[in-house]
């Protein structure tokens, strides 16, 4: 039982990885357990969404993703 994380632009940078898979269910401290302590700060900024089952979160902190589920890490949007 496995959620798989997809990771975007800096933040899978910063991870050093496009995606990984984690034990399911996977909730809002479960995965910031789950990556390291440098992206577990980005993901507390307030520029950072979190998408799960293709639906962006309204609050993150909500997240409750069961297995075969996909959890996209959304980095800030910038351009005009």
């Amino acid at each position: 039982m496995a959620v798989r994380l997809v990771l975007l632009g800096p933040l899978r940078d910063l991870a050093g990885m496009a995606e990984s898979e984690v034990p399911a269910p996977l909730h809002w401290e479960g995965l910031l357990a789950a990556v390291s302590p440098e992206l577990a700060m980005q993901l507390n900024s307030n520029r950072v969404h979190i998408a799960c089952g293709g639906v962006v979160l309204a609050d993150k902190t909500a997240l409750d993703a069961r297995d075969g589920e996909e959890v996209a890490l959304l980095p800030p949007v910038s351009g005009g």
